[in-house]
């Protein structure tokens, strides 16, 4: 887990229940975490962690405290190669609620995964929703 701008702050905002930006690699192998207020957006973050700006389609994005965690839910259109985008969509999901799951108990927080309204219009088509 990459922390920004250190350990120590991201443990501070951990234990005053600060809203977090989390960047989660698409394989669950890197974690880029840091108050909001230190980066103030995802792309941001990545940067500043030492990525480049492209690579923000590698990551599943969440914002989180301790009554939830918000899914950005942008489906990259080359997720896993695949090319039919309902399926692209459906995979997205699945991987995504399973890598972020793991995340958010890895760092001892239970709560429910958001897909906040703004970012549903490819999801309710899928899922007809």
């Amino acid at each position: 887990m990459i922390c920004y701008p250190d350990e120590e702050r991201v443990k501070r905002a951990f234990n005053d229940d600060e809203p977090m930006l989390a960047l989660i690699s698409f394989d669950g192998k890197i974690t880029v975490i840091s108050p909001v207020d230190e980066a103030m957006e995802h792309h941001i973050l990545l940067m500043k962690a030492g990525f480049k700006d492209k690579d923000i389609d590698s990551f599943f994005r969440i914002v989180l405290d301790r009554s939830g965690a918000d899914w950005t839910f942008v489906c990259p259109p080359d997720y896993k190669n695949i090319s039919i985008k309902d399926r692209r969509i459906e995979a997205f999901y699945k991987d995504g609620f399973a890598v972020i799951s793991d995340f958010l108990h890895s760092i001892g927080y239970l709560v429910g995964i958001n897909i906040p309204k703004r970012y549903r219009r490819h999801f309710n088509v899928v899922f007809g929703e």
